[in-house]
């Protein structure tokens, strides 16, 4: 049974030494992902599963002690899914979004239960979304999620997807679903119109959305803004 969800960002930039000068820009940021956490550890779970988006070829599962690195944006971090294991996979392994979670995780110093991260093809359709959260979900009597992604990338002229005119209202009604705990407008958001916007969150959000089906959780939206034209959320559910 989901008993907590933590939603957060994805950008590398949330590394400090990736943002270099820039990494004052986003300390709100990473200051709500830090509360966000603590809401994660506060609920006691038996299971954290980490969920965030990826290109076809990083989807599927990652164990506990997967090693990742941000080499590829420049600077020698290293970051690992919670506790190192003997059979941990090669280093670098863990796709970008899940290498930011590690890297939240780590800062926030997560020792509270066993972690799981999965990564999640962005063009995977709702309803193998919404079935992967009913499984996660079903995985341990108490199950925290804490989800990865970034809403539209279109909210500016110099944006990484140019300004779109939908991207601000999209944004938005996720936005007041994830702050409402609201599962059906999860469940219902436009995949190409979140494919046309670059809104690299909406499968993490609608796994989010499965595992929460029969949870009785209340949303709160910690964080919403759009630094470099991307919108970045936080929220909790719990």
């Amino acid at each position: 049974m989901l008993v907590a969800a933590a939603v957060c960002p994805c950008p590398p930039l949330l590394v400090p030494e990736v943002a270099v000068g820039a990494a004052p820009e986003l300390d709100a940021a990473r200051a709500a992902c830090a509360d966000a956490l603590g809401v994660l550890a506060a609920a006691r779970p038996d299971l954290l599963l980490v969920v965030g988006p990826t290109e076809e070829s990083g989807a599927g599962t990652y164990a506990e002690g997967t090693p990742g690195s941000f080499r590829g944006f420049g600077v020698d971090v290293g970051v690992r899914l919670g506790r190192a294991t003997a059979d941990a996979p090669p280093e670098g392994a863990l796709p970008p979004s899940l290498a930011v979670a590690a890297w939240l995780l780590e800062r926030t110093g997560w020792a509270d239960a066993p972690i799981e991260g999965l990564a999640v093809a962005e063009p995977t359709s709702a309803e193998r979304c919404i079935q992967t959260g009913r499984e996660i979900a079903a995985r341990a009597g108490r199950v925290a999620l804490l989800v990865m992604g970034d809403a539209s990338a279109c909210r500016t002229l110099k944006a990484p997807g140019y300004l779109d005119e939908r991207a601000a209202p999209f944004d938005a009604s996720v936005a007041r679903a994830l702050g409402s705990a609201d599962v059906s407008a999860l469940k219902a958001l436009d995949i190409e119109l979140a494919r046309e916007l670059q809104a690299a969150g909406r499968a993490p959000w609608q796994v989010l959305a499965g595992a929460a089906e029969e949870a009785d959780l209340a949303g709160a939206l910690l964080y919403e803004d759009a630094p470099y034209g991307v919108g970045y959320l936080v929220a909790t559910w719990s």
